[in-house]
């Protein structure tokens, strides 16, 4: 069955109370965290989150399926804020783009009706605030501000101004009833003329798998005060590989900083060859599957979950309901706690439930 939640525009004046966290000061113990889950879940975008019609579409589809948890933009690669956010630099600055202007009585209905929300924030590829704030962009040796190669503009991962930026957004997440915050592009640039980029804050580039894993440090420290689960996105490939992959990440440093890691498992994101397959898009089981199996004996020790996004778009292969559900039977079978489904659309390839 294919789902479409399509995307439209609803603005609706509503005003509501929003805190501003950026001053406010975390209490002095760690909050009791929420019972984790296994997800089973869908990305929806703020146009999806925002339309009336698309949530009447999502409660059948969760009603139809073995569906039980969203996740919603809240800050996307454009860097605009879709709530109404109190944090004083998105006010000073003009981010806020508020798409979901009900936000916080939408999550009250979806909890009744036992839905799990994850909000997600893009934190480093932000071409908003490179924008507004230049000071804190990444730079080309031309001292313009750099951009990726579609275009895009990112602030610099080792600045803490950016750091607290998007955990005071993080923070009132939590105020509007969200279960979890699932951080996105926690990273330095993977492409695009990445040589041509200075590092104002990095004596050497190799560097970048320590700011990264400072940053998850960060993150975890300051969220332990709030009743939230906090979840990171991370390279598919930083399962196989450990040595940052250029962009700083390794999955050994994000185990235990937050509650989940979400690798994105996307078979179509693998290189021609890799395992032996000529296009990796046509085997859905063996590159979850093995992929997941690399870092069981890492989380031995650890209380953190590996929940896998899943390729729902048709990239190297045509997706159907069928591929789904074998990168569904990967996942369980590697040890996967739970999944979450990507299609930047919000088009669903998903099957009902018997």
């Amino acid at each position: 069955m294919l789902i479409y939640l399509l995307n439209s525009l609803v603005v609706i004046p509503v005003i509501f109370f929003s805190f501003f966290l950026t001053q406010d000061l975390p209490p002095n113990q760690a909050a009791i965290k929420p019972q984790k889950m296994e997800n089973k879940g869908i990305y929806l975008t703020a146009y999806t989150a925002g339309s009336p019609e698309n949530r009447r579409k999502l409660v059948e589809l969760v009603n139809q399926t073995e569906l039980n948890s969203v996740v919603i933009d809240l800050k996307d690669y454009s860097g605009l804020v879709f709530f109404n956010t109190g944090n004083l630099l998105a006010e000073k600055i003009g981010s806020k783009d508020i798409r979901i202007p009900d936000l916080a009585e939408w999550l009250k209905k979806l909890k009744k009706m036992g839905i799990y929300t994850i909000a997600r924030i893009v934190v480093f590829q932000d071409p908003y605030l490179a924008k507004m704030r230049p000071d804190i962009a990444l730079k080309d040796k031309s001292g313009d501000i750099w951009r990726d190669r579609k275009g895009l503009s990112w602030v610099d991962p080792t600045q803490k101004l950016v750091w607290d930026y998007n955990l005071s957004l993080a923070k009132e997440a939590v105020n509007l009833g969200f279960d979890e915050v699932n951080f996105d592009y926690i990273r330095f640039p993977s492409d695009g003329d990445i040589k041509n980029i200075v590092y104002a804050n990095l004596d050497n580039p190799e560097n970048k798998t320590n700011s990264i894993a400072e940053f998850y440090r960060y993150v975890s420290q300051n969220m332990a005060f709030y009743p939230v689960l906090t979840s990171a996105d991370l390279f598919g490939m930083v399962l196989w590989r450990d040595d940052g992959l250029n962009i700083g990440q390794r999955f050994e440093d994000a185990v235990s900083r937050f509650d989940y890691i979400s690798p994105m498992l996307y078979p179509s994101h693998f290189p021609d060859g890799f395992e032996g397959f000529a296009n990796p898009a046509d085997h859905p089981y063996e590159i979850i599957y093995r992929s997941l199996i690399r870092v069981k004996d890492k989380l031995a020790n650890s209380s953190t979950k590996v929940r896998p996004w899943l390729q729902d778009f048709d990239l190297g292969a045509e997706y159907t309901p069928a591929m789904i559900k074998q990168q569904i039977k990967a996942t369980n079978d590697g040890g996967g706690y739970g999944w979450l489904l990507w299609n930047a659309s919000n088009k669903y390839n998903i099957i009902k439930v018997d």
